[in-house]
């Protein structure tokens, strides 16, 4: 299952369920989840709705009145803004009761010490994706991505592209390949220049298998055999074509071995 599903929310919800939370989008496969239809079944049950849009924002347009979401959260350095600044957008009514006290900012809800130069740079970093956003930068993206992916499809036999059938983000492309580790994989690439994850940078270290990919019914093999690829606003044609290049060679090279 790449998408969550309204009637598998309905069936989780108990009489004691008081918030539902997902992501917008994935932040492995980049698969874009219907938080709308979500809220919906959250609010039909008297519960509110939380949506982690960090992946989301920044290369897809937001509005938390089209999604319905109660809650919203995101985060600067996913949109090329300095790390560890972000923010909760709260629905008007929707009291939270501060983990941590102290001064009377951030609204009572948050007592620490505001860093200012971060926020402003998150500010500064908002502006200019919706600057982006509004020159179809990401329509320019996924053609970049979706070229990626055809030439890695076309010239790897056994490649297979995770959540390919459902809406994802201009950015994201996560690929199997059979018959090859994703650990050694990602090693073979970096010597060569090329960067790309073996999953989301929350499981780095992980030795399990990605518990996203299992969950979309992947084999344990499968996901072992998954990387994430990932697109900038600054990525080029000539960097894709040089991509493919390396990652038909690494994979041939690993595949004779």
């Amino acid at each position: 299952m790449m998408v969550v599903q309204p009637a598998s929310v309905q069936a989780a919800l108990t009489p004691q369920t008081r918030l539902v939370s997902v992501m917008l989008a994935n932040n492995e496969t980049g698969v874009v989840q219907p938080v709308q239809a979500l809220a919906a079944v959250a609010h039909r049950a008297g519960a509110l709705l939380h949506t982690d849009a960090i992946q989301a924002c920044g290369k897809l347009p937001v509005d938390v009145r089209e999604l319905q979401c109660d809650l919203l959260s995101l985060s600067a350095h996913k949109m090329y803004a300095p790390q560890g600044v972000g923010a909760l957008w709260v629905r008007p009514g929707v009291t939270l009761k501060p983990l941590l006290y102290g001064g009377s900012h951030e609204r009572r809800r948050r007592a620490g010490t505001e860093n200012v130069p971060g926020i402003v740079g998150f500010g500064a970093g908002a502006a200019a994706a919706r600057r982006w956003l509004s020159i179809a930068g990401p329509e320019q993206m996924g053609q970049l991505r979706d070229l990626l992916q055809h030439c890695l499809l076309e010239r790897i036999p056994g490649s297979v592209v995770n959540g390919g059938r459902a809406e994802r983000l201009c950015n994201t492309l996560s690929i199997r390949f059979a018959n090859v580790a994703a650990e050694e994989l990602v090693i073979a690439l970096d010597l060569n220049g090329l960067a790309v994850s073996g999953g989301s940078a929350c499981q780095s270290g992980a030795v399990e298998p990605s518990h996203v990919l299992t969950a979309m019914g992947l084999s344990s093999a499968e996901a072992r055999s998954s990387v994430r690829l990932s697109l900038a606003r600054s990525t080029t044609g000539a960097e894709v074509d040089r991509a493919v290049e390396i990652l038909v060679a690494a994979v041939g090279r690993l595949r004779s071995r």
